[in-house]
């Protein structure tokens, strides 16, 4: 009877175990995280989420020009560093811990003493992924920073988050559309690269070829952006090539060893509508971020 007990005790800690591996490791060296229908593949090489499926259908830009394909984060407000991004947060390898989480921890940045860190944590009910950032002064002074989220998607489909068009600048550089109280923009093909900020409600979606994007994040009020910088970035690219769909957290003070932590959760989900404005899409927006 003891063996049995024993035997089964034994069992449970090896299907413990093997629950608490977040990520599985690719044969190139990726990092793969299952969440039900919901797959995304992170890099070693700048902790970039390379793709990011539901089934076999991509939402993830998938060119190979020069930061025009995946998911990064950077430190704002921008003109801190200008271009091109940060090495040690775009392009150089991270350190790994796989456990119950998996976290990605990047080299400190010799130009400005920061470290970045990003936690995965997928959620089994709704399919999820929460990605938390976390900023950390490594320097002898007090700091000023916020946190900035850039993904990549296909030039195709629809934008759109809960702002007034008022509230998108610069006024009249993108084509944003009132409908349903919220502003859209459908992809076009300008000869013009555009990028637009906005003073959202904490969240930002994108919707094409039968997939429904949204990310949630702290709600900003004006005051907190990064100067020069906004909750909401909608960055797109000329000829139909790519989109940056960004997001920002509020402009911190960080005294020497001090961090901070932003945290954007991810839903991918069909979608069988037309990637259109509707009272559709919006219900089911407000279906997840409330």
């Amino acid at each position: 009877m003891k063996k049995f007990i024993t035997s089964v005790l034994m069992a449970a800690c090896v299907q413990v175990m093997a629950a608490a591996t977040v990520a599985e490791e690719s044969a190139d060296g990726k990092y793969i995280i299952k969440n039900g229908e919901v797959t995304m593949t992170i890099d070693v090489n700048g902790g970039k989420i390379l793709s990011y499926k539901y089934g076999d259908a991509e939402v993830i830009s998938q060119t190979r020009f020069p930061n025009s394909f995946g998911s990064t984060f950077w430190t704002s407000p921008q003109k801190e560093w200008n271009w091109p991004p940060v090495a040690e947060f775009d392009s150089k390898p991270y350190t790994v811990e796989n456990g119950d989480k998996f976290i990605m921890t990047s080299q400190m940045s010799e130009r400005l003493k920061y470290r970045v860190t990003k936690t995965f944590a997928p959620n089994k009910k709704d399919q999820s992924i929460a990605v938390t950032y976390t900023i950390k002064n490594e320097s002898d002074e007090t700091r000023k920073v916020a946190p900035w989220e850039i993904t990549r998607v296909p030039n195709d489909g629809i934008i759109f988050f809960d702002a007034p068009i008022e509230a998108i600048t610069p006024a009249g550089l993108m084509d944003f559309k009132p409908a349903f109280g919220l502003s859209w923009f459908l992809a076009d093909e300008a000869q013009q690269n555009r990028k637009i900020n906005a003073d959202g409600r904490g969240w930002l979606a994108y919707c094409a070829n039968g997939l429904l994007m949204i990310k949630k994040f702290d709600d900003l009020d004006a005051s907190q952006p990064a100067p020069e910088e906004a909750e909401i970035q909608v960055y797109v690219n000329m000829r139909k090539t790519f989109i940056e769909l960004e997001s920002q957290g509020a402009y911190t003070t960080l005294q020497p060893g001090e961090e901070l932590k932003w945290t954007v959760t991810w839903y991918l989900l069909p979608y069988d509508g037309k990637a259109e404005p509707s009272e559709a899409l919006k219900k089911k927006i407000k279906s997840i971020v409330g």
